[in-house]
């Protein structure tokens, strides 16, 4: 038989590896056009870090790029390319979150320490900014840039034409014109008429033009947007002795450990920075009168309030899975679609809606159904707690009754029929046989529940915005206040109060626990019902 002859019936060894144009077929191609627009995103998160001085994002997002690389274009790595994007989620969204939170939580992050000390010092100079007496006046004329920021150009006394806005020093323009000693054109620029000028009037009486980088220089600023006056900050920063000194009297402001610069007097400047406090973040909460007291008042209410919202709504969602469980009623398809209606709605919309209805004087509930009733559903502290429990039934139930009729549509029936045979009667099977089995599928269900009443944010911000408050503190906090709707009004984001974010993280950090130990203590319960299946 010739060398090249083939023997019938007999198949070809196959070769190692693929071949060349395998391996770069259409596949490859779109992975490499994928994976060259994840490579193009990192390395813009990557500079965007350097630029603001994240450096801990720049290692994140450096690592993940590498990890990225040489899992999509390894054939040793098939399981990791399934499961690295949960894992990089996984750190983004959640683990880092954490993190950041404890982080937080140790420092006095909030109000007038929101950034760090380079910051403070380069604010506390711009804040306390004086006209300098006896400067010479500018003629200037605002200028609106391209991408519509402000600025001022003046004319400088040897002829050049400057501009500037309030994010770029002042700098001198080559291709400028003047007139009788006022800019006329600016490259870039847009001379605003009066007009226009009248319109952003604030915008123009609050703009700060930098005189250069350096920010113990001063600024121009014009007043009445055709003459400009140099200001300069009545502080100064000694960098080799890290403090703040005023130019008027001599005082010294040295840093303290809050995070201040504080006179020996014990004036402190109005700005300070972020510092790490420790546990007294934690220390305030348990032990300042202003939280103490209506911390234990609000957990309380949660740990019932999450309680009573598990159990009502189980109770009434398992009712009406028995009820139209039942074969021998009609419609039962019908009715199930009802149901489930209230469960259809969005959650913020229905606590609106119940809002207005429990509206103490024009309410639908006081007003038609109650014939004019004024009852304060939402004003009184124990009715706002039952309106609040009540509406959350009514949001609630229907998610118990799907879960039940599933797990009730899965016992098997031979088992009820055994039961049966061996004498049981109702009851007993019930209670040995069917809640059992029960409780197996719905348990870890019942204790998700639980966990999401407790940060129930949605319903009780909308219903009551935790109100009425309480009148022993002045802390913005209610009785229906739960311990998330504590924590966002302690953080201030709502405005009425101050913001602490150090205060509100830990918190934060007290309810991950208080739910974590919960959830778990009830998990380890429920596999005990696992025997039973």
């Amino acid at each position: 038989m010739a060398p090249g002859d083939r023997t019938p019936g007999r198949a070809r060894p196959r070769r190692s590896g693929t071949s060349p144009a395998r391996d770069f077929g259409p596949g490859f191609l779109v992975k490499l056009a994928l994976m060259a627009l994840i490579n193009a995103l990192g390395v813009w998160i990557v500079l965007a870090a350097w630029n603001v001085g994240s450096y801990g994002i720049l290692a994140g997002m450096v690592v993940i790029l590498l990890a990225v690389n040489i899992v999509y274009f390894s054939r040793r790595t098939l399981p990791m390319k399934y499961i690295l994007p949960g894992l990089i989620f996984l750190f983004a969204f959640q683990i880092f979150v954490v993190v950041y939170t404890v982080f937080v939580a140790f420092t006095n992050y909030g109000d007038g320490h929101n950034s760090t000390k380079q910051d403070a010092v380069e604010f506390l100079l711009i804040d306390n900014e004086r006209r300098v007496e006896g400067s010479d006046a500018y003629q200037v004329s605002v200028v609106e840039q391209d991408g519509g920021a402000l600025g001022l150009a003046v004319v400088t006394g040897s002829g050049d034409v400057r501009v500037g806005t309030a994010e770029e020093p002042l700098r001198t323009v080559e291709d400028g014109t003047a007139s009788d000693g006022r800019v006329t054109e600016v490259p870039g620029f847009t001379i605003l008429e009066r007009g226009a000028i009248l319109e952003r009037a604030d915008e123009v009486t609050e703009l700060r033009v930098p005189l250069s980088e350096d920010p113990e220089e001063g600024s121009l600023r014009t007043q009445d947007a055709r003459n400009a006056y140099v200001f300069r900050s009545a502080l100064e920063y000694d960098e080799s002795e890290g403090v703040m000194r005023s130019l008027v009297d001599g005082t010294v402001y040295s840093p303290s450990e809050d995070g201040f610069f504080v006179s020996p007097d014990g004036e402190q400047l109005s700005v300070g920075w972020r510092v790490v406090v420790g546990a007294e973040n934690f220390v305030t909460a348990f032990s300042d009168q202003r939280y103490a007291e209506p911390f234990v008042k609000i957990l309380l209410w949660t740990f019932a309030f999450a309680f009573l919202s598990v159990v009502t709504t189980f109770l009434l969602g398992l009712f009406f899975a028995i009820t139209f469980n039942d074969p021998r009623l009609r419609g039962r398809k019908i009715y199930r679609t009802l149901l489930i209606l209230p469960y259809a709605m969005p959650g913020f919309l229905a606590a609106l809606l119940w809002a207005g209805l429990l509206n103490r004087r024009f309410g639908f509930v006081n007003a038609v159904l109650l014939n004019g009733a004024e009852i304060p559903w939402l004003t009184d502290p124990t009715l706002a707690k039952l309106s609040i429990i009540g509406v959350n039934l009514w949001l609630g139930f229907p998610y118990m009754f799907l879960i039940c009729t599933g797990a009730l549509q899965a016992i098997p029936e031979d088992l009820t029929e055994a039961a049966k045979i061996d004498g049981a009667g109702r009851i007993r099977m019930w209670r040995s046989i069917t809640l059992p089995l029960l409780l197996v599928s719905t348990g870890p269900l019942l204790i998700s529940s639980f966990a999401f009443n407790f940060n129930n944010f949605t319903l009780v911000y909308m219903l009551t915005q935790g109100g009425p408050r309480f009148t022993d503190t002045s802390a913005p906090l209610g009785h229906t206040d739960i311990l998330i709707t504590m924590i966002y009004s302690v953080s201030g984001l709502d405005g009425s109060a101050p913001r602490d974010y150090g205060l509100a993280s830990a918190l934060s950090i007290v309810v991950f626990i208080i739910v974590a130990t919960i959830s778990a203590l009830a998990f380890r319960r429920t596999r005990q019902l696992e025997e039973i299946n």
